[in-house]
């Protein structure tokens, strides 16, 4: 039988199968652990699989003895095993990061390291802007002019509130015909627009840390779930960090739009965009083409470092 796995709790996996639309219960066939996989999780929500099923004292289990080829996939350093990887959903048509300039703060790296790692899988990704009905003129101000620097790069931004409506029905035409992954900072009101879009979920939300001004994790596992409009969605659990991986350095520039549009300009083909003469990326930084914080963060994913620069640091230092 084929089907597609809905649900991934890492050891158990909740399919649907293709032949009568049932929802099953799934187990690995052994020998997926021993495959040199460095993955987490071998198969991940969204995956097609092949599978049977067993007869086992009154209940019916799958196995699944198959993970067909991936279109796609969002995938992330795992947080506690540094040299492992853990693929977050796959077979995704597009993918929404939500985006909130307090309450809590989402990071200028985090939003970039997640922009490059769905430009080297292959993944569209929109940028919506949460909770807008809570800021000042101020903070209004910088998310406008953050969402223009994102719109320059060739992103699109959506300023929404999940929890007045603002904008809810664009981001369900968005959705409306396509496998769609929700992600972002715990907190930053995944499962209240979740909810809003498809009111019957009634996914759990959560309050604020004060103390933190972090979200509570509300999600444990990604669950992809039907809607009523012909629309999937994929949620997941709450991301702190973003660790990007199995990207060559050579490589990083051309999953920054604006960096790959002008490295044929480059005197050098293989430019890091660092020290080297020449480089048009470094004079589109300077003449102010380029934003300062893409670059820090391009400088910051090459060199290791954490994801920790502010979404309030986004003008030149």
């Amino acid at each position: 039988m084929k089907g597609t796995v809905y649900k991934s709790t890492g050891s158990w996996y909740q399919v649907k199968s293709e032949d009568d639309g049932k929802f099953y219960d799934c187990r690995l066939k052994g020998k997926f652990r021993i495959k040199g996989i460095k993955n987490t999780n071998p198969v991940a929500v969204g995956d097609k699989v092949v599978f049977d099923l067993e007869d086992k004292a009154e209940e019916v289990v799958g196995v699944i003895k198959k993970i067909e080829e991936r279109d796609n996939y969002i995938i992330r350093r795992s947080v506690n095993l540094s040299k492992q990887t853990h693929i977050i959903a796959a077979n995704i048509d597009q993918v929404f990061l939500l985006v909130t300039l307090n309450n809590p703060p989402t990071f200028t790296t985090f939003i970039d390291r997640f922009l490059v790692t769905a430009e080297a899988y292959d993944v569209k990704a929109v940028l919506l802007f949460n909770k807008i009905d809570t800021y000042n003129e101020e903070e209004l101000a910088e998310i406008k002019f953050l969402a223009a620097l994102y719109r320059n790069v060739g992103y699109e931004c959506v300023g929404i509130s999940a929890k007045t409506g603002k904008n809810v029905d664009k981001v369900k035409e968005m959705m409306t015909g396509r496998t769609s992954m929700f992600s972002g900072h715990s907190g930053t009101g995944k499962s209240t627009l979740i909810n809003a879009i498809e009111p019957g979920m009634n996914l759990k939300t959560s309050e604020i840390s004060e103390q933190h001004k972090q979200g509570q994790h509300t999600t444990t596992f990604a669950e992809m779930f039907d809607l009523s409009f012909d629309a999937r969605i994929i949620d997941t659990p709450g991301i702190k960090g973003f660790g990007v991986v199995d990207i060559e350095r050579e490589e990083l520039g051309d999953f920054f739009p604006e960096f790959f549009r002008l490295k044929q300009n480059c005197k050098f083909h293989n430019c890091l965009h660092l020290n080297e003469p020449k480089c048009a990326v470094k004079q589109a930084l300077e003449e102010g083409e380029i934003a300062w914080s893409r670059y820090k963060s391009y400088l910051q994913i090459l060199e290791g470092e954490d994801d920790n620069y502010r979404i309030d640091n986004y003008s030149k230092k």
